[in-house]
């Protein structure tokens, strides 16, 4: 069962496996079943998505929705009802408009946090001068990345350039304007304020206790630390204090306190995972500072270098391969190829293949059309 009982007082939580907080974390990102909802409802669901790169949100709900079409991301994107911006841990991520001017201010404190790593190398810098200047700079047109480095410098020719490309994104709610990370398009990166991008202003700092409620219901159960890691922020223990009464407790098998919404699913651990084939960067994979639920620890650290990660592709509800995809050129095939972290056995390679062959008939929709695909798996693969 997904809940083990302790044998001593009523009043002790219930301890949770990593199977049974796998299969509650699956079933809130909406990987044990498809969702039928919008892909706006989704990103809104998911409090976002990461986003580094341009094609792993749409992959990201491929996973997780169904019938989804990349053309309907693609289209919130044009209408600037999903945008790109940098908000969780310092990174990338596609969140709604309503989400982006709200999780950017309440993220603020970590921008603080990672500006003043850089002030050595912004000796004299006035960061409120720098501040009006990049805002007017980038709110008369989307400016790229080397354009704004080069008219800051001009303004502090002695600074370090990098460390004014950074001030400016951690003074500012930045986003990226489009056809950047629009399906089937490419443009270079172009950056200008949120608040131009979307016609209306920023609000106050919100208080982070809905965003915990949010967090929980996308991840849960999960502990304090988890949560702050997931976010980039620190101290949120009181917050999680003031909401006790709201919520439920559990412990984790090394006895660590998880907080959770009292009415949210917390499937048996024995109900069945479909395979599903993830993106880089999957929320899945990153939203815990323990992420024993979905990557066993004798994988820990196989499914990326430094900050970049490779396809994951989770078996049985947990990390189980890698994946890539190789789009053909000049008549050759497109190729899916599987790279196991362990032994697959023949009704897994079964299921995987037809998840890989669902991806393809929507993401490459071509190869099953005629120019043809190959699924292939791999006992080891150099993925560099």
């Amino acid at each position: 069962m997904a809940v083990k009982k302790k044998t001593s007082a009523a009043a002790v939580p219930a301890v949770l496996s990593p199977r049974a907080l796998g299969r509650a974390t699956l079933e809130r990102q909406l990987l044990l079943r498809r969702g039928a909802m919008s892909a706006k409802d989704a990103v809104a669901h998911l409090v976002g998505l990461q986003a580094q790169n341009t094609k792993p949100p749409y992959y990201q709900l491929l996973a997780r929705l169904e019938g989804f079409d990349p053309a309907e991301l693609a289209a919130l994107m044009e209408s600037r009802e999903v945008v790109r911006i940098v908000t969780l841990r310092s990174t990338i991520h596609t969140h709604t408009a309503d989400d982006a001017l709200s999780l950017r201010p309440l993220v603020q404190a970590a921008r603080d946090r990672e500006l003043r790593m850089f002030r050595k190398r912004l000796v004299g810098v006035d960061l409120d001068r720098l501040r009006d200047i990049a805002r007017a700079y980038l709110e008369e047109e989307p400016r790229t990345p080397k354009e704004v480095r080069e008219t800051l410098l001009a303004k502090w020719p002695d600074a370090d350039p990098q460390g004014l490309s950074l001030a400016a994104r951690c003074v500012l709610p930045l986003v990226q304007v489009t056809p950047r990370g629009v399906w089937g398009k490419s443009g270079q990166v172009a950056l200008t304020t949120a608040e131009h991008w979307l016609g209306r202003p920023s609000g106050p700092v919100p208080a982070p206790d809905a965003t915990v409620l949010r967090y929980l219901g996308a991840f849960g159960p999960a502990s304090v630390k988890d949560m702050q890691m997931w976010a980039g922020l620190t101290r949120l223990r009181e917050v999680f204090e003031r909401l006790r009464p709201q919520l439920v407790t559990f412990r984790d098998e090394n006895g660590v306190e998880l907080f959770d919404l009292p009415d949210a699913p917390r499937p048996d651990e024995d109900t069945p995972a479909p395979p599903r084939l993830l993106p880089e960067f999957d929320n899945v994979l990153l939203g815990h500072a323990d992420r024993t639920r979905v990557i066993p620890p004798r994988f820990k650290g196989r499914n990326g270098v430094g900050n970049q990660t490779y396809g994951s592709v989770l078996v049985d509800g947990f990390l189980a391969a890698l994946w890539r995809l190789d789009a053909g050129r000049g008549g050759a095939p497109t190729i899916v190829t599987v790279q196991g972290l362990r032994r697959l056995g023949a009704a897994e390679r079964d299921a995987v293949t037809e998840e890989a062959v669902a991806m393809l008939r929507v993401m490459t929709p071509a190869t099953t059309d005629g120019s043809g695909y190959d699924i292939r798996f791999a006992e080891f693969l150099d993925f560099g």
